[in-house]
């Protein structure tokens, strides 16, 4: 049954590994539609190439000191990861959920259950208490979750991460470790749980995966509590391998990369408004996880990394990803005690990880206990090194603000020319909408920058022409941030006041004095 089902799926046409390729300047296409895109100049002034009759810089903003939290991007408080609650090292996990959630320095939440924990029976969602707590504190608590669901959990040694019903129906392959590997990989070849995978190709499989997506989708897409969702793809944890074993549960390559591109499929067509995010995990396993990444990006959704020090070829993907990509990096913190006798000429293992973080330009970082999640764990590595936890917080992802405003006058309407800054280390993960209101609250102009700007350490310009009679002075600058459809309010990233709704009323604050 299970070959007939692989012969079926291996009908079509296999792209084929899509071999490693540099990410700058590949064609992934022109990123997410720009709907009421605004001019972006240049905005020449004199003869011949004149657009405006004359301009002055009237007000400028200067980067904020602090940490200004936005949606699609930000530090995540990891609830659970690769061991379900096990992970979480506390005598009472409603209480220690509970403070992890209210932990200040995560704004963003995360969990990893398996399948069996969300679908322990077919035709409904069944979510465990612990993840309906984190919804519930998460809203409380003004703070969004990322969630992925693991197919395969060898860090769960009680119970399986399928569910019976899908168990008892699909048949599974035994895997055979890499001998290389086995001191290495001790804990993965020692757990009765590991050592297999289904056959994800099977017709059962196959209904069942439809039925999961499908019920995570009615729950979880387009759902404000939620900040993205994790493809759940082949092997360990979803990231598409199953190290240290060297073979899969499928019959050749070809039926392995149909089977994920059709599950990938179902991933895309259901979660329409929420991003799906794909590890860029090297394709270890020979699964089709090269062809998977680059469908990602080219249906403008996000990516994950699990490590910035294993698999050099991560790192030109997470460097060089096109400017409208987030991307997310887990690194954990390690679950002993900080060091402080252990610096490398002066800079911690920690202190270097955080700046690697930085360096690829990440819009989210784990905060995560590899093995010992707990709060308290957190806070005594941010009080070892306060530093470089606020560095991070205050620099991850994208971090824009009004720069300098030019201001003109053309036959009684008000032209303004604003140069949109980026102080952060990632463009903006979709496209951002800039609005102008009249002291009143009605809109007088409001458009978009192109996807992804504007880029980290460059400004980009954008012409907004007001209605005669406009005057500057009381204007409020606005802005959201649209992905998949879906708006969200921005804080301008600037050191001037702002409303509450982290907008900025306009005036004239630049004295021109030589």
């Amino acid at each position: 049954m299970a070959l007939a089902a692989a012969a079926e799926l291996g009908t079509g046409n296999a792209r084929g590994l899509v071999s490693a390729h540099n990410w700058g300047n590949y064609d992934f296409g022109s990123g997410p539609p720009v709907t009421d895109r605004l001019n972006q100049g240049p905005f020449p002034q004199y003869p011949p190439d004149a657009v405006i009759p004359t301009d002055d810089v009237v007000m400028t903003t200067t980067p904020s000191e602090e940490v200004v939290p936005n949606y699609g991007k930000g530090l995540i408080t990891y609830i659970t990861a690769d061991s379900g609650t096990a992970e979480i090292k506390s005598d009472n996990i409603p209480r220690a959920i509970e403070e992890l959630v209210q932990f200040p320095l995560g704004q963003q939440l995360y969990i990893r259950p398996t399948w069996r924990e969300v679908q322990p029976r077919p035709g409904r969602l069944e979510l465990p208490d612990y993840v309906k707590l984190v919804l519930d504190l998460a809203k409380k608590n003004n703070k969004r979750v990322g969630i992925r669901i693991q197919m395969s959990a060898p860090d769960y040694k009680n119970q399986p991460a399928l569910p019976d019903f899908v168990l008892d129906k699909v048949p599974t392959v035994d895997l055979i470790p890499d001998e290389k590997e086995k001191t290495a990989a001790a804990r993965f070849i020692e757990n009765q749980y590991s050592r297999y995978q289904p056959r994800f190709d099977h017709p059962f499989f196959q209904q069942a995966f439809n039925e999961l997506v499908g019920l995570l989708a009615a729950e979880f897409n387009g759902n404000p509590a939620i900040e993205f969702v994790d493809t759940f793809l082949y092997g360990f944890w979803g990231e598409g391998h199953t190290w240290p074993f060297v073979n899969t549960p499928f019959p050749d390559y070809q039926t392995a990369e149909r089977t994920w591109i059709k599950m990938m499929e179902v991933q895309l067509e259901h979660f329409t408004k929420t991003p799906l995010m794909t590890n860029t995990q090297p394709d270890y396993s020979r699964v089709g996880n090269s062809e998977i990444l680059d469908r990602t990006i080219r249906s403008n959704n996000w990516i994950r990394s699990d490590t910035i020090f294993i698999e050099n070829e991560q790192i030109e993907a997470l460097s060089n990803r096109p400017l409208w990509i987030a991307a997310a990096l887990e690194q954990g913190i390690p679950a002993k005690a900080p060091d402080m006798n252990g610096s490398e000429e002066g800079i911690s293992p920690t202190e270097n990880m955080i700046s690697h973080v930085i360096d690829v330009g990440a819009n989210y970082w784990s905060l995560w206990n590899f093995h010992a999640i707990s709060a308290q764990n957190l806070l005594r590595y941010y009080q070892a090194f306060p530093k470089s936890f606020d560095q991070i917080n205050r620099r991850i992802g994208y971090r824009v603000r009004p720069s300098m405003i030019w201001s003109y006058e053309d036959s009684g309407y008000l032209g303004l020319i604003i140069a949109f800054a980026n102080d952060g280390i990632a463009g903006v993960p979709g496209v951002l909408r800039v609005t102008v209101e009249s002291t009143d609250g009605r809109v007088l102009k409001s458009g978009c920058l192109d996807a992804g700007y504007p880029a980290p350490g460059k400004l980009r310009q954008a012409q907004f022409l007001l209605p005669q009679g406009t005057k500057l002075t009381g204007l409020k600058l606005k802005a959201e941030i649209e992905v998949k459809g879906i708006r969200y309010p921005v804080r301008w990233a600037c050191r001037q006041k702002l409303s509450e709704d982290g907008s900025l009323t306009l005036r004239s604050n630049l004295q021109h004095g030589v």
